[in-house]
């Protein structure tokens, strides 16, 4: 089976495939995205975001949930990809995040996501995000898009 290749998306076009907006937008580029396998893409730490003067303003780091949504954000291009996918709201089911490092201005995090299966509106996959080639946060997802769910609701009368 032949998957499209994306690759080389800013921040703009990114935001053509997923709803998440500045401040909440938690990726600056994706590098790859094969379409319904895999992405890869990642999020240079800045002190200039919002969240590091008061997430312990004497040692600034990256909230958990900032981190989990940092993979998240990479995993939906994933699906999000798809043509009829293109746009529209996703919901977190389900998510196990692994913290290994504590993320803090002026690193960057690489962050590879692999889809494990898509089907009716339900993603199922995992993310790794690494600084300098070490394993930082992992992560293993159960997103769901309601638009495509809603489809498979049985009808009633």
């Amino acid at each position: 089976m032949e998957h499209t290749i994306l690759t080389n998306l800013d921040v703009v076009e990114i935001q053509k495939y997923q709803q998440n907006r500045y401040p909440c937008l938690f990726v600056d580029y994706i590098d790859e995205v094969i379409v319904g396998k895999s992405a890869k893409g990642h999020k240079c730490l800045s002190y200039n975001e919002w969240y590091f003067p008061c997430h312990f303003a004497d040692e600034p780091n990256v909230p958990g949930f900032i981190q989990a949504e940092m993979l998240c954000q990479v995993f939906l291009m994933t699906f999000l990809t798809y043509s009829e996918n293109k746009g529209k709201k996703t919901a977190a089911l389900d998510y196990h995040v692994k913290y290994k490092k504590k993320l803090v201005p002026g690193m960057r995090v690489d962050i590879e996501a692999i889809l494990k299966s898509y089907r009716r509106g339900l993603a199922i996959g995992s993310c790794i995000g690494y600084v300098d080639n070490e394993v930082a946060v992992s992560a293993d997802f159960i997103i769901g898009i309601p638009d495509v769910l809603n489809e498979f609701k049985p009808k009633t009368k």
